[in-house]
């Protein structure tokens, strides 16, 4: 740069030097026209010295500072081309022998049960409503079915009628009996009067024919006699289910819990086995079914603890209460139920949440951040930088997927440094230099 400044003030004061030169030529031939007419030599010399001036300028204002940066940039290329480029890379890492098993589910009262209508008739009263805590046994509703009062003291009347045919064939049935002895005795002495040739033959057949009929109709008495006992007891049982049915006019909690749906109100016509009357739920223990996947189903044990989250309620405690051993064959999952317990109320049946189960693993996974992963035509790959630099694409076979995070089943090995957010610059084969990103907060 100093020699270029240094010929740009040579060449301005030559140039100076030769705008001099020329006013002095102009001033003479304006002296002497003659001499303006016959060119010099010295004014040829000018004009080739301001022409070489104007060249040279040219040349050093122009193409050498042109032709300067031309090959600072040629040079820059180069340097660029011969170096590595930076990329950003991430270890393999391997999942913590205990994994977290998140699944979703709804939460459900342990206990819950319709109440519905088990007499017809008009609701007397009601003494719940929804969100209303009560006992088992509790009084929830009066229905008022006068019908029923009617039937009640019609079987209490075929009861008694009954029971009076039972008395009129006992009192038949005594009266046979007492007429069967007589028969006997009358059948006995005509045999005894027969044998000794008093009577004919005739007579004695005759009592002894009446004496066969007495004790048919005896037995007939008797077979009366316990219809009417049969008709009798049916009867009863008749009265006792409609006193029962009566009972049922008092709507009763059937257990402890909360009303969760209230369908009636005073005045409100409702039918016997139809009508649903309210709902009850017992809230102090919730449970949770999940569909736990076919990887993790032999890991889940009964009493396995269980942690619940929902909205507002993080970290509730909670067991493994059942499963179903057996994996439903169109999802390939295990049903599991969780129970936590819920005497504070905080939960909600119906609420939705998130159940954590810490499955213990025997050969845990590796796993590798999500932003390494590429996805090609011929299956998702990951780019594993080798120790001298090398870039080498590899085929890799997913476990499950967390979002930020990776499993990987088949494919890489433990410590292998992957690039992260690999571009269009990463390419089979290229070298390139590895800078190391911070590791993950928590493995799965």
């Amino acid at each position: 740069m100093n020699d270029i400044q240094t010929n740009e003030e040579r060449l301005r004061s030559e140039i100076e030097d030769l705008k001099r030169r020329l006013a002095a030529s102009q001033t003479d031939r304006h002296a002497a026209p003659e001499a303006r007419r016959r060119p010099t030599m010295g004014t040829f010399v000018v004009v080739v010295l301001l022409v070489l001036a104007l060249l040279t300028a040219g040349y050093f204002f122009g193409y050498v500072p042109r032709q300067t940066r031309e090959n600072t940039l040629v040079q820059e290329a180069a340097d660029t081309g011969k170096a590595m480029p930076v990329v950003s890379v991430a270890s393999v890492e391997q999942s913590q022998s205990k994994g977290n098993l998140v699944l979703a589910g709804n939460i459900e009262a342990v206990t819950e049960a319709p109440v519905l209508a088990r007499a017809s008739g008009y609701i007397l009263k009601r003494y719940v409503d929804i969100g209303d805590k009560v006992k088992a046994g509790e009084v929830l509703a009066d229905i008022e079915a006068p019908e029923l009062d009617q039937q009640i003291a019609q079987a209490k009347a075929t009861v008694e009628q009954a029971q009076s045919n039972i008395e009129q064939t006992q009192a038949a049935l005594e009266q046979g009996r007492s007429n069967l002895a007589l028969a006997k005795v009358t059948a006995t002495r005509q045999q005894q009067l027969l044998d000794k040739d008093v009577i004919s033959k005739q007579d004695n057949d005759t009592a002894q024919m009446q004496y066969a009929a007495q004790q048919a109709n005896v037995q007939a008495l008797e077979k009366s006699v316990a219809a009417s006992r049969g008709s009798t007891a049916a009867a009863a049982a008749n009265l006792a289910r409609l006193n029962e049915l009566k009972s049922y006019l008092t709507v009763r909690a059937p257990f402890a819990g909360v009303i969760t749906v209230r369908n009636i109100d005073v005045g409100a016509l409702v039918n016997e086995g139809s009508t649903l009357l309210y709902r009850v739920a017992q809230t102090d223990r919730l449970r949770t079914y999940l569909n736990v996947p076919q990887a993790d189903a032999g890991n889940v044990k009964v009493g396995q603890h269980a942690t619940l989250e929902t909205s507002g309620h993080p970290n509730v405690p909670g067991e493994v209460t059942r499963t179903a051993n057996s994996l439903d064959p169109a999802t390939r999952t295990l049903l599991v139920e969780v129970q936590a317990a819920n005497s504070g109320g905080m939960l909600m049946p119906g609420m939705y949440a998130q159940v954590d189960l810490s499955v213990p693993r025997h050969d845990p996974p590796l796993i590798i951040p999500g932003d390494t992963l590429v996805v090609r035509s011929d299956g998702p790959q990951v780019a594993v930088v080798a120790p001298d630099g090398t870039v080498h694409f590899t085929k890799v076979k997913l476990g499950r997927d967390f979002g930020d995070h990776l499993e990987v089943l088949e494919g890489l090995e433990l410590g292998q440094l992957l690039i992260a957010n690999p571009s269009d610059v990463v390419r089979e084969g290229i070298k390139v230099k590895p800078a190391q990103t911070p590791a993950p907060a928590a493995k799965r």
